[in-house]
């Protein structure tokens, strides 16, 4: 099948060579408080913060045609008008490339022997987006163009913009200073902040309002002031406002030169807003033009940026001779891993960041795949999501990253959620020894203040309150699969599925919380005995053994483990049922808990998993898929068969099956399932699979749906995050403990050897594997052969040589 581009290993990029992808390639730009999503003809949109709340340019989702707006320059020679990124003029270049690499994009093109490179990024600590643009004559006669930029300023809050047209129409406002375009919309009402747009040249010309510059029946393909080749040095007032300048350029033969704009957010203090009555203050602004005026300084900010991924990159590495996944853990996973974290569910080109913001359960599982490389990061995401969660352990479902305020328009009751704060602590303790930030003091959202202990405890102790008539967790509006509504009973479409509650008594119960609380339970009693609180762990215990006793009792189906009990005590997930047989996720995590692996039913368990859910393409989420709406199990059966919850492949959950193949000695199969979703496995069926073949995606198609292996919602999922947590911690099997590092790998026969770096707790260990399968494993700890398989916590500064046989 047709390629549309290529791994650059050496400079950690994805080279795309083709701008018409199957669908926008998109990268993310930003580590701090200014973020920008860019595609690979140059779409998209920035914000700070909070993509709803601080959104600085528009974007218009769901577009005809596609990703339509964005950060675009136009090059005008003599009548022949193009666009370095082919969008938005569309004219054929005769070269063109992207390179989405760390945190950076840059975009290539060429026509008629005239060269443009656009470099787009963030620096680390300023809120600016640089874009340094390089123009190149590579033929031998003197070239006199034209270049124009261009940006639609968004109004503030994405919500409004997109829908409150008869005051946004009416409030658009701007400054122009010498080459700086200012976005003042609001600024002298309740606002303190601005944006502003800039060029490290004397400009020709500029246009603020749309429609002067585009021209109400044209469109940003062939904008009207661009076909006259001039600016209309308009100034927006109250209509849509934008920022263009307009330059005119002579180069020699062979000659280049660097144009430097910044798209930049400032804020000022409230009483230090103005310089003169209606004029903001832009002594911030001056300040961050100042430096990045050259090209040596955008040079300096680059290569400091190039270091900052380096250095992440080195927490965690490996050497093999099996490229592909050399590839995923090095570089691309972790990648995918932190802009996850970043960003959590909120913006991306399938979340637009209006409504979600960051999730409770998303972001705390989205720690498993980061807290190896900022441990710190991890600290304060904790304590940020510990600040929303209620003081009878639930949690809001979402919160705002700008106000770190839970969501009340979708409230709570996923009573899944509590049990993952237990998940994201531990992982933080394991990680980074610690063990005092469980004496954090952090209130609760009602502002109790608390300890981070109090928060686990009121997590473990929710579920434990919330039980249904088998002994089984309450599944409240949804657990880990927001579709699964056996609460709802919804007829209406007007209705959300997630929010509505027709019954007062929600009786569901789920399978998937049960074997959470068995798995995250225990991790709370080790907690407890850390802390020497052995009565509380002795408690604990006894509530996670009960639960282990419901599971046993009421939980197993006779090859499989049921998904839930719905709200008349029916059985979902079993052969019982028409539709729905079995289900992917108990199978997992009654497996990861432990469930089923002494008497034959966790291998009885993924077996039925193989022969039913498993497709070329990954696993899908349950078979058969539901045909017919059931008003007893919501969202779920509200999508054709083979998409999203109903048959898709949810890649979510298919690294929790690894993970239980690995736990269940089936090395071969757990590799073989890793490679099915691995985007560097799958780079050949780019045209069929159609998001970026460099990142995972959350859902792809299933084998009952129209077109199987085709996948949506890319980049930000918990996908990544747990497949990053599989391969690391159980196929190459180097995984932390509260008191040390445990290495237990559980490689496919085929790959030989391998070395890993893994930093740790400020140590280094190089641990060597030398896979021989079907023997003994031994570990020897410099140069000494250990009892087990426990590495004990090294000094800081230490370099430790782990060989395992």
């Amino acid at each position: 099948m047709k390629k549309f581009g290529y791994f650059d290993d050496k400079k950690r990029e994805y080279v795309i060579t083709d701008p018409k992808t199957p669908y926008p390639w998109i990268n993310y730009l930003g580590t701090g408080g200014f973020f920008t999503i860019i595609s690979n003809t140059g779409g998209g949109y920035s914000f700070y913060k909070d993509a709803r709340l601080r959104r600085i340019t528009r974007y218009r989702y769901n577009n005809v045609p596609i990703d339509s707006e964005g950060k675009y320059f136009y090059i005008k020679e003599d009548d022949c008008l193009w666009s370095p990124g082919w969008k938005p003029a569309k004219t054929p270049l005769d070269q063109y490339a992207c390179h989405h690499g760390m945190g950076y994009t840059k975009i290539i093109g060429a026509k008629n022997k005239l060269k443009a490179e656009v470099l787009y990024f963030v620096p680390l600590k300023d809120h600016v987006e640089i874009q340094q643009v390089r123009l190149t004559n590579e033929s031998k006669q003197k070239k006199t163009f034209k270049l124009y930029s261009y940006v639609e300023w968004a109004l503030w809050d994405a919500l409004a913009d997109m829908t409150n047209f008869q005051r946004n129409f009416s409030t658009g406002e701007v400054e122009v200073e010498e080459s700086v375009i200012y976005h003042k919309t609001e600024y002298r009402e309740r606002r303190n902040h601005f944006a502003f747009y800039s060029v490290n040249t004397p400009t020709q010309g500029f246009d603020t309002d749309r429609e002067t510059f585009v021209g109400l029946y044209e469109s940003v393909e062939s904008p009207r002031m661009i076909q006259t080749g001039t600016s209309g040095r308009s100034i927006a007032k109250g209509w849509p406002p934008i920022a263009s300048h307009y330059l005119e350029v002579s180069l020699k033969p062979g000659e280049s030169k660097d144009f430097i704009f910044l798209l930049g957010f400032v804020e000022n203090k409230t009483d230090n807003k103005f310089s003169a009555p209606n004029v903001i203050n832009k002594e911030q602004a001056g300040k961050l033009m100042k430096k990045y005026t050259s090209s040596k300084q955008v040079d300096q900010a680059f290569l400091a940026l190039k270091k900052f991924w380096h250095e992440m990159f080195s927490a965690f590495y490996i050497d093999s001779a099996e490229i592909k996944l050399n590839r995923m853990v090095n570089v691309w996973n972790q990648y995918q891993n932190m802009i996850t974290y970043l960003f959590s569910r909120s913006a991306s080109y399938f979340e637009s960041g209006i409504g979600r913001g960051m999730g409770f359960r998303d972001s705390n599982q989205d720690i498993i795949g980061m807290v190896h490389m900022q441990p710190q990061w991890a600290r304060q995401r904790i304590i940020d999501l510990a600040s929303t969660q209620l003081a009878d352990g639930s949690a809001y479902h979402q919160y705002q990253p700008l106000t770190k305020k839970g969501n009340h328009d979708i409230g709570g009751n996923f009573n899944d959620d509590p049990l993952w704060l237990v998940f994201s602590v531990s992982a933080y303790l394991n990680e980074s020894g610690d063990f005092s930030f469980l004496d954090e003091p952090v209130p609760f959202e009602n502002g109790e203040d608390a300890t981070i202990f109090e928060h686990i405890k009121r997590a473990f102790y929710y579920t434990v309150n919330h039980l249904g008539p088998h002994g089984l967790p309450f599944i409240g509006r949804a657990d880990w699969n927001d579709c699964l509504n056996l609460n709802c009973f919804s007829e209406n479409p007007d209705e959300s599925f997630q929010t509505t509650e027709n019954v007062s008594d929600g009786k569901a119960e789920s399978l998937l919380i049960a074997g959470m609380f068995v798995k995250y339970g225990q991790d709370f009693v080790e907690i407890c005995h850390l802390l020497n609180k052995t009565d509380e762990a002795d408690k604990a215990q006894i509530h996670v053994n009960k639960m282990k006793e419901a599971i046993d009792r009421d939980g197993w189906d006779g090859n499989w483990f049921l998904r839930a009990y719905d709200y008349y005590g029916n059985k979902v997930g079993s052969k019982e049922n028409a539709e729905g047989k079995i289900f992917i996720e108990p199978q997992a995590f009654c497996i990861l808990a432990g469930i089923g692996l002494e008497d034959g039913r966790a291998k009885k368990a993924l077996r039925e998993v193989n022969k039913q859910l498993a497709t070329p393409y990954g696993l899908v989420l349950l078979h058969p898929a539901y045909t017919q709406y059931d008003i007893k199990l919501g969202e779920i059966s509200s999508y054709p068969p083979g998409y999203k919850e109903n048959g898709g492949i949810f890649c979510h959950n298919n690294p929790w099956i690894v993970i239980a193949e690995t736990i269940a000695g089936n090395n071969e199969l757990a590799f073989d399932y890793y490679t099915r979703i691995a985007p560097a496995y799958i780079h050949s069926i780019s045209e069929l699979h159609k998001t970026e073949p460099y990142v995972y995606s959350q859902m792809i198609t299933g084998k009952e749906s129209a077109r199987p292996g085709e996948a949506k919602n890319s980049w930000l999922t918990g996908t990544s995050a747990w497949n990053f947590y599989a391969v690391s911690q159980y196929i190459l099997g180097i995984r932390p403990s509260l008191h040390g590092i445990i290495v237990d790998p559980k490689l496919p026969a085929h790959i030989k050897n391998i070395t890993i770096h893994r930093k740790f707790r400020g140590a280094v260990y190089q641990i060597k594997i030398n896979n021989h399968p079907g023997h003994q494993t031994s570990v020897f700890h410099n140069g000494k052969i250990l009892k087990n398989n426990l590495i004990p916590v090294a000094k800081p500064g230490e370099t430790i040589k782990i060989i395992v046989e």
